[in-house]
C-alpha cells in the first residue's frame, strides 16, 4: 500500500515531486496528491499528480463547486473538507506526508487528525517551530520544521525533504505492526484520565486493572481527553474510567487546559463502559502567576510551579461544571457509573491544603445529583471517602469490572 504525498502543486510542485522520488527510491511506494486551489487548478484533470485537484475536489459535499470558490480562504477550507473525505474513502492510505507554509499546513493536517492513531503521519511545515496544538490536535501528528521556506529545492530544504521522505519510509516499513507484537495485545484497552493530583488513585486502578485491562493514561491537559476519546472513537479503547475530569472546568471558567464541547460524547457514541469521577474539579490552570486573567487576581491562587498558577473553583462555578457534566453523561446510554468522592477531589482538597473547601465541593455534588437521570444502565454513586483513598480506587475498579462484564 502506498505513502501519501500531499500539497499544493500549484507552488510546491518540485518539491512535492522530489519526496515522492525519494521515498520510490527507498523502496516504498509513494502517489502524489495535488491539493492546489487556483483557477488553473480548477481546470486541471491531469498534470504530474496522481490524483489531481479536480478528483480530490469531487469529494465535497457540494462537488468542485464547493472547493474552487475563487476565495482564497473558502476554497482551503473546502479542499481541507474534501481531502478528508478522500482519505477516509480509502483504504489503502500506509502514510501520509504532506509540505506546506500555514495555509498549506492547516489544508492537510485535518486529514492526518482523521486516520486512526498509529498510521505514520509526517508534516513538514513553516510552523512547526510555533504552536502546533491547533494542527496536531489529539492525534499523532509529527512535525518538522522546513528551515526554509518550502519555496524551491536547496542545499538546507533538499536536506530537510530527504529526511522528511526517508523518516515517513521508515515509519510505514513497521505499519501495521505484526500481530502479537505489542505484549498487550491479548487485553483490551482501558483509557483513564489522570492529573498530578490524582496520581494516587490512577496508580492504584492501574495496579489493580493492568492484569486483565492494557491500562492507558491520559494526561487531563485538554489535549489528553480528546486523545482518548479519539481512541474511544476509533474502538481502539473498550473501556473508561474517567477520573479526571478537570478540563470541564478550565472549558467553563477559562482556564489554559480545556476540553471542549464534544467531551464524553465519544462515550455515548460507542457506549463503552465507563466511571466516571470528579478529579481535579477543584481548580482551573492557568500559566505563570502574571498570566492569570485580571478577573481572577483576587481569587484563591496556588503556584504550582513557576509555569502553572492553580485557582480554587468557587460554589457556583461547581454548580455550573455540575450541571453541565450532568447533561452530558444524561446522554450517554452505554453502562456508566459516576462515582462521587465527597471528602475531596483533589491531593490540594483536603483538610490543611490550599483548595479544602466542602462547601464549594458540595455545591458540585449537589448539581450533579439534581441534573443526573438515572436510568437502567446509568447510576450516581455517592462515597464518604476522598478521591484519593485507597477504597475510592476499589470501588472504581468494582464498578468498573461490574459494567465490564455485563456489556
Amino acid at each position: 500500500m502506498p505513502i501519501f504525498v500531499a500539497g499544493t502543486c500549484d507552488t510546491k510542485g518540485r518539491e512535492l515531486a522530489y519526496v515522492k522520488e525519494l521515498i520510490n527510491a527507498a523502496g516504498t511506494e509513494a502517489v502524489l496528491a495535488d491539493l492546489s486551489t487556483s483557477e488553473q487548478a480548477c481546470e486541471s484533470r491531469l498534470g504530474t499528480a496522481d490524483f489531481s485537484p479536480a478528483t480530490i475536489a469531487a469529494f465535497h459535499p457540494s462537488g468542485v463547486t464547493g472547493v474552487f470558490t475563487g476565495d482564497r480562504g473558502s476554497a482551503i477550507a473546502g479542499m481541507a473538507d474534501a481531502f478528508v473525505r478522500f482519505i477516509l474513502n480509502r483504504d489503502d492510505v500506509t502514510g501520509l506526508i504532506g509540505l506546506g507554509g500555514s495555509g498549506g499546513t492547516a489544508l492537510i493536517t485535518p486529514a492526518m487528525r482523521a486516520l486512526s492513531v498509529g498510521v505514520p503521519k509526517l508534516m513538514v511545515s513553516t510552523v512547526a517551530s510555533g504552536n502546533v496544538a491547533p494542527y496536531v490536535g489529539p492525534s499523532d501528528i509529527a512535525m518538522m520544521y522546513s528551515v526554509t521556506d518550502i519555496a524551491g529545492l536547496n542545499r538546507i530544504s533538499r536536506v530537510v525533504l530527504a529526511n522528511a521522505a526517508h523518516a515517513i519510509a521508515g515509519m510505514t516499513r513497521a505499519w501495521p505492526p505484526a500481530p502479537g507484537r505489542e505484549q498487550s495485545t491479548d487485553k483490551p484497552a482501558l483509557g483513564i484520565t489522570m492529573f498530578g493530583v490524582t496520581t494516587a488513585c490512577v496508580t492504584r486502578l492501574a495496579q489493580s486493572l493492568g492484569e486483565t485491562w492494557d491500562c492507558l493514561v491520559f494526561h487531563a491537559t485538554g489535549t489528553g481527553g480528546q486523545s482518548m476519546e479519539k481512541l474511544v472513537d476509533s474502538g481502539l479503547v473498550a473501556g473508561v474510567i474517567d477520573v479526571t475530569t478537570t478540563e470541564v472546568a478550565d472549558f467553563l471558567m477559562g482556564g489554559v487546559l480545556p476540553c471542549d464541547e464534544d467531551r464524553f460524547a465519544a462515550v455515548k457514541r460507542t457506549r463503552v463502559p465507563c466511571v466516571v469521577s470528579c478529579g481535579a474539579l477543584d481548580m482551573v490552570n492557568f500559566g505563570a502567576m502574571d498570566t492569570v486573567p485580571e478577573k481572577y487576581r483576587q481569587r484563591l491562587l496556588y503556584r504550582h510551579n513557576p509555569q502553572v498558577t492553580l485557582m480554587r473553583t468557587t460554589a457556583e462555578e461547581n454548580a455550573r461544571i455540575g450541571q453541565w457534566i450532568a447533561e452530558r453523561l444524561d446522554r450517554c446510554e452505554g453502562p456508566l457509573r459516576l462515582l462521587i468522592p465527597e471528602r475531596g477531589l483533589s491531593a490540594l482538597d483536603v483538610p490543611g491544603m490550599a483548595f479544602h473547601d466542602p462547601a464549594a465541593d458540595a455545591a458540585l455534588f449537589a448539581a450533579l445529583e439534581a441534573g443526573f437521570r438515572p436510568s437502567a444502565n446509568r447510576k450516581l454513586v455517592r462515597l464518604p471517602l476522598h478521591l484519593n483513598d485507597e477504597a475510592f480506587a476499589a470501588a472504581l475498579v468494582a464498578h468498573f469490572t461490574e459494567l465490564a462484564g455485563a456489556a
